[in-house]
């Protein structure tokens, strides 16, 4: 068995036992559990030979940029989030909670890719059996599908060069272990060398490796962080798990554009992609309601349409922030803005936001339909149907354009939506034809805007 040792994620410093404090850089609990390399000057170039092929010097303008080959994977929301499709040697991170269905869309896609290459679905939480009945309850054929049910990562390693798969799925990669290492399956240790070997031999094999990574009740991906480092792409697995609507998002992709968003419907048969995922995030309202606003967001490359709602109340003498969906920090500097620069006070209300659909929108272009929510509600006024709006507010309450804003209104046009508020770095040239749009520079004229439509 190879000796470890205890190396310090902080200053790199090694000791020979596990220690709570680093003897080196004096930080408390940072020594993790590796392999130590064996004597010998060939010990390094030995254990990355297969990465460290010889090359020579090149200059970067005479290098041939071509193409990546890519292959798709039957789901066409997972291919948009991947960036076309597979590419050949690239290793993927897929997260999520328990049973939101990373299995069953994998288990889709291992099946759908097995027509046209050797395919291994590789199960450390399941056995072969529980797969079969998955897919029997799936309506999966799954006739050229190689299940393996294995956790000890030589055996793994083994199979799939016995094997030799052009894709491969690891579920999950917390399950794995190495002899190298004493340590238990899914330490911090064997999450990192366990991924760190798959990595390898994806890349020297040319097989694509999908990994299916645990969370935190914080919802990030469990384990060290340099396991995201390690791969190409990392998928989070997103949405309610009672509700019928899942989001996969890509948040690191070295072959394509990351916060690209798929969006899938569970069903008796599986995840099914959803071509218009805009009415996912829409009420539907039989009469347009006060504290609505329809935000046009931007994901990846897809403009989404997404309601936002507000529901301002009396509260107390400590009056609550809260949002779902949208930055509660970012609520309470813009609840400051209205007040200073548009004399909307909601200095003690209860101020409640919420993004329908259970998105989560990042981008600061949501501001301008918080606001326009937050005072519809406020006064009790409903926003006029088919109404949308988009744009960041600055603390001296100017409004600020967002990005791709021609192509955010095309989308609401397209989808019948009649009058928007946008700023007024974002007005079309060219009027779009059923769309009366309104440009605004300040927060204070967007409220004037509402309150004569």
């Amino acid at each position: 068995m190879a000796k470890t040792i205890y190396t310090c994620r902080e200053c790199g410093g090694t000791n020979a036992k596990w220690l709570g404090q680093c003897p080196h850089c004096k930080v408390w609990n940072t020594l993790d559990e590796t392999v130590a390399e064996a004597a010998g000057p060939a010990t390094r170039n030995t254990r990355f030979q297969a990465l460290a092929k010889s090359q020579p010097v090149a200059t970067l303008s005479e290098i041939e940029a071509a193409d990546i080959a890519r292959t798709p994977t039957g789901q066409e929301e997972l291919d948009r989030v991947l960036g076309g499709g597979i590419v050949e040697g690239a290793v993927v991170l897929i997260g999520g909670d328990p049973g939101i269905g990373k299995s069953t869309l994998l288990l889709q896609a291992v099946d759908a890719l097995s027509s046209q290459m050797k395919v291994l679905y590789v199960t450390g939480e399941e056995s072969g059996a529980q797969i079969a009945l998955r897919a029997k309850r799936l309506g999966l054929p799954g006739t050229k599908v190689r299940v393996l049910a294995e956790i000890q990562l030589e055996k793994i390693v083994a199979a799939i060069e016995a094997e030799d798969p052009a894709f491969c799925v690891i579920d999950s990669i917390q399950t794995v272990y190495s002899d190298q290492l004493n340590s238990a399956p899914g330490s911090v240790a064997q999450v990192r060398e366990c991924a760190a070997q798959l990595t390898r031999l994806a890349k020297t094999r040319g097989c694509t490796v999908v990994l299916v990574g645990h969370v935190t009740k914080e919802g990030a991906l469990a384990g060290p962080r340099v396991l995201e480092h390690i791969v190409d792409t990392v998928l989070y697995f997103e949405g309610d798990t009672h509700s019928s609507f899942r989001l996969v998002r890509a948040i690191k992709n070295r072959f394509g554009a990351v916060n690209e968003i798929g969006v899938f419907a569970m069903t008796e048969r599986g995840l099914k992609g959803v071509s218009n995922p805009s009415a996912i995030f829409l009420s539907t309202h039989g009469e347009p309601v006060p504290g609505t606003c329809v935000l046009v967001t931007l994901e990846g490359t897809r403009p989404l349409l997404v309601e936002i709602q507000a529901l301002v109340d009396s509260g107390g003498p400590s009056p609550r922030r809260l949002s779902v969906g949208l930055d509660r920090d970012r609520l309470a500097m813009l609840l400051a803005v209205l007040h200073r620069h548009a004399g909307v006070a909601c200095l003690d209300q209860d101020v409640f936001v919420n993004a329908v659909g259970g998105v989560r929108i990042g981008e600061p272009a949501a501001d301008l339909a918080v606001l326009l929510a937050i005072q519809g509600s406020l006064r009790g006024k409903a926003l006029p149907r088919g109404f949308i709006a988009f744009g960041e507010v600055g603390l001296a309450g100017e409004v600020r354009p967002a990005p791709r804003g021609q192509e955010r209104l095309k989308e609401a046009a397209k989808l019948g939506f009649s009058v928007a508020v946008v700023p007024k770095a974002n007005a079309p040239k060219k009027p779009i034809e059923g769309l009366t749009v309104h440009a605004v520079e300040r927060i204070e004229q967007a409220i004037d805007v509402v309150r004569g439509l």
